[in-house]
């Protein structure tokens, strides 16, 4: 946390573009809150000046001439570490870096449109002053020496006690997300073992262009089927569907399945959040009959409540991450302290609940 809830922000920008760097530094001068204290034009400067003007958030671009922004991010994270936030290009290889980015140590990202039209450029400056608004709520990160190369860990004894949801009536599984939810949901999925009998729909807000490889890195690291939702797929037993960015994605019951309808923002102009967490958990609520689970993790915001508050209301089960392991604590909180948790419990826990059903 700052030091007071009055502080500014103190930021260095780090990108190899002079015209980005101003950019930059243009939009986060309208916020009042935030103090550029320097920039940087390669990783080899960002780290120096990291280090030596203690800035309280970085951004970070991704690819530039001596020293990548992974390279960057990895040195300061082992040297000093600091809430660094990747301005990522809206490409299926930014997204990549983006989310290895993460695993490193990130805290979050903004993906940059190169397009000169106006609509990009003033979505990419809101979501700037937003998630830097919101790097101030991120607690500083600890050391990170390296990403492991998994993130399943033995379990802890708390974690062999019997299911929480033991007799309950369970045959699908929504788990929503925002910010630190891709290392958080990597973390969850590792743990359910790949004879999972029930499908498992994912909402996480994120860009058009980064659901497909994120769901792609997921599959290469989990033992389940994981893989980016299409028009018309069937939820099955053992995979993961991921909901595509840039939509909105609903389940809805055919015949005996349950099937994934996808329709454009301007259909559901009330949700703020892209794609919506709240439409995915009500649909597939209503697509079950109330026989689902519904997970929250971490999370600005508070999309998901009103799913759970559907869900809670039609027989299901909720299930919501704890404080401590969340990188921000609005969407669960917003679960908890509306009474629609069911159970709360650490990252590293549930993942191993999940599985406990139908088993």
């Amino acid at each position: 946390m700052l030091p007071t809830q009055l502080a500014k922000i103190r930021v260095l920008i780090v990108d190899d573009s002079s015209f980005m760097r101003l950019a930059i530094r243009g939009i986060l001068a309208r916020a009042p809150k935030v103090e550029v204290v320097g920039t940087a034009a390669d990783g080899v400067e960002g780290v120096e000046k990291a280090l030596a003007l203690s800035p309280d958030l970085i951004t970070m671009d991704v690819e530039m001439p001596r020293l990548d922004g992974i390279g960057a991010l990895k040195q300061i994270m082992a040297k000093q570490p600091t809430r660094v936030l990747m301005v990522s290009t809206l490409t299926c290889e930014g997204a990549r870096s983006t989310f290895e980015a993460l695993d490193a140590g990130a805290i979050d990202y903004v993906p940059k449109n190169v397009s000169d039209s106006k609509d990009a450029q003033s979505a990419f400056q809101q979501a700037l002053l937003s998630k830097v608004a919101e790097a101030a709520l991120v607690p500083v990160p600890r050391r990170h020496l390296s990403a492991p190369s998994t993130l399943v860990k033995p379990a802890s004894p708390a974690i062999v006690r019997p299911s929480h949801f033991a007799h309950r009536r369970i045959n699908c599984v929504g788990i929503g997300a925002s910010t630190g939810g891709p290392v958080a949901l990597q973390e969850v999925l590792s743990r359910v073992p790949v004879n999972f009998p029930h499908g498992i729909v994912v909402a996480i807000h994120m860009p058009k262009a980064f659901t497909g490889p994120y769901a792609e890195r997921l599959n290469a690291k989990c033992s389940l089927s994981i893989r980016e939702a299409l028009e018309g797929d069937v939820v099955k037993g053992g995979e993961v569907l991921i909901a595509p960015g840039g939509r909105h994605t609903s389940l809805v019951k055919q015949g005996s399945n349950i099937v994934v309808r996808t329709a454009p923002t301007t259909d559901y102009p009330q949700y703020i959040y892209i794609p919506s967490v709240d439409q995915m958990l009500t649909s597939l609520c209503d697509a079950s009959a109330g026989a689902m689970l519904g997970v929250i993790l971490t999370g600005m915001g508070n999309d998901g409540f009103k799913g759970m508050k559907h869900l809670k209301g039609k027989g299901g089960v909720t299930l919501v991450q704890n404080e401590a392991t969340s990188t921000i604590f609005g969407m669960p909180r917003a679960c908890i302290e509306g009474n629609v948790a069911d159970v709360v419990l650490p990252l590293d826990q549930i993942g191993y609940e999940i599985g406990k059903i139908g088993n």
